[in-house]
């Protein structure tokens, strides 16, 4: 059951690290973090899960310290949870409410030092949205910053109604979102996509005309060329596919 405000702990527990390195050496979970309080235009979170994303990681490791915020760090960027205060101005939403969302406008510059992977969180309201109906609080809490990611990417690509695509790890986290914005958003004409021989199945249902194993096929060899081709695994020589 949610807390209300009249009823919030003043300590709680949360993951933290003191110092950057390896998440095993750094990571400890801490039983007596001070509950945040929202600002005006913040509500508090009862955390009800949340999702850890290789910047997590990057972050842990000192990766972008020069833009980060000071120690000691709760991780974590992805929250679905339930409003248990609300700021002065917030508007949108009132104790009670289920929401989901990226805590972070902007994911390396500066981004909070209380994060999701706590019992509690503060949010600004505009990186919030209701949680859908159809969501359960995990679903919710694994969308938003691979939505952000994919949906970045086609923005930046410029990709429209008409083009095709050739999406390299189709089966991950950012690459299933890929298929499916391209697919039902903006109306690719042809979905290619890589993965492992048994997740070809899964490319086929978010949406994929031609998965292509990996394993056995390699991308560079096909016949036919891509307007786009959205690299979700890193490090790979794309530009013979590309129209």
């Amino acid at each position: 059951m949610a807390s209300s405000a009249a009823t919030l702990p003043s300590k709680m527990k949360a993951w933290t690290y003191l110092e950057y390195g390896k998440s095993s050496d750094v990571l400890k979970l801490q039983s007596d973090v001070v509950v945040p309080q929202p600002r005006d235009d913040q509500v508090l979170l009862q955390v009800v899960a949340a999702g850890i994303n290789p910047i997590d990681f990057k972050r842990m490791l000192g990766m972008f310290k020069n833009s980060d915020s000071p120690l000691p760090i709760i991780p974590g960027y992805d929250v679905a949870g339930v409003v248990v205060k609300v700021g002065s101005q917030v508007k949108k939403f009132k104790e009670g409410d289920q929401v989901y969302g990226d805590i972070n406008e902007k994911a390396m510059d500066h981004p909070t030092q209380f994060g999701t992977i706590a019992q509690y969180t503060v949010v600004a309201e505009k990186l919030l949205a209701l949680k859908p109906k159809n969501l359960s609080f995990v679903e919710a809490a694994s969308l938003p910053l691979v939505i952000e990611t994919a949906y970045e990417g086609l923005e930046r690509c410029h990709f429209s109604a008409g083009k095709s695509i050739l999406v390299l790890g189709g089966a991950g986290g950012v690459g299933t979102m890929i298929i499916q914005l391209a697919k039902q958003v903006y109306g690719a004409s042809k979905i290619a996509a890589t993965a492992s021989t048994g997740k070809l199945d899964l490319l086929k249902s978010l949406g994929a005309d031609l998965p292509i194993d990996y394993t056995n096929q390699n991308f560079e060899d096909l016949p036919e060329k891509f307007d786009v081709v959205y690299d979700a695994v890193g490090n790979i020589r794309i530009h013979d596919t590309i129209t």
